[in-house]
């Protein structure tokens, strides 16, 4: 099996093997850059999906493969956080019939300074403010904001690792989800 992921963040496309390999026993991981055609932040569900989406879909077109997969981290409005985000990863996979399936990892809450970087404009995207936070470079291509925060308890690839095994639910109960799966162009057309 040839699953063609739509990133070259490490952490991201090790996440995508380690979830893949609990199922799969024979894979080829390859990772190729695209475009998510969101922001660089994405907020909300709507956005972090459609890049997702896009990034699965923009992977497999770009390789050959029997699976795109796109993860994309997002922030949602979320009135009971701390900060009033909440961060999730969301995981899409798309196959060569363009069918997706979708997966939510656990959410959580970056720091208020991060978001007050973010929100005033300081920097375009979480990881940069993490990095200042932190001073750890390129924090999101390795523990990542997750790693740093759990003291390394949870790292970014086992994050990933949870969206991509909750969008492979449908593909690994097959029987439970036939002809039910949406297609991209659908998807990507209620955003």
């Amino acid at each position: 099996m040839k699953v063609i992921v739509g990133t070259s963040n490490p952490s991201k496309v090790k996440g995508v093997k380690m979830a893949f390999e609990r199922f799969f026993t024979e894979i080829e991981v390859i990772a190729v850059n695209v475009r998510s055609g969101v922001p660089k932040q994405p907020f909300g569900f709507k956005d972090t999906v459609k890049g997702a989406v896009m990034r699965g879909w923009s992977a497999l077109k770009r390789r050959k493969g029997d699976y795109g997969v796109g993860i994309e981290a997002g922030l949602v409005k979320f009135p009971w956080a701390l900060t009033g985000f909440i961060d999730f990863q969301v995981c899409a996979i798309v196959d060569r019939n363009n069918k997706v399936t979708i997966g939510i990892g656990p959410g959580f809450e970056f720091p208020p300074e991060s978001i007050k970087l973010m929100i005033e404009n300081h920097v375009r995207e979480l990881g940069e403010a993490m990095e200042k936070i932190t001073g750890i470079k390129d924090i999101g291509k390795n523990v990542g904001a997750i790693g740093w925060l759990t003291k390394g308890i949870m790292k970014r690839d086992e994050l990933t690792s949870i969206a991509v095994l909750m969008a492979l639910i449908p593909r690994i109960n097959p029987h439970l989800y036939a002809d039910v799966y949406k297609e991209v162009k659908e998807i990507l057309r209620t955003q």
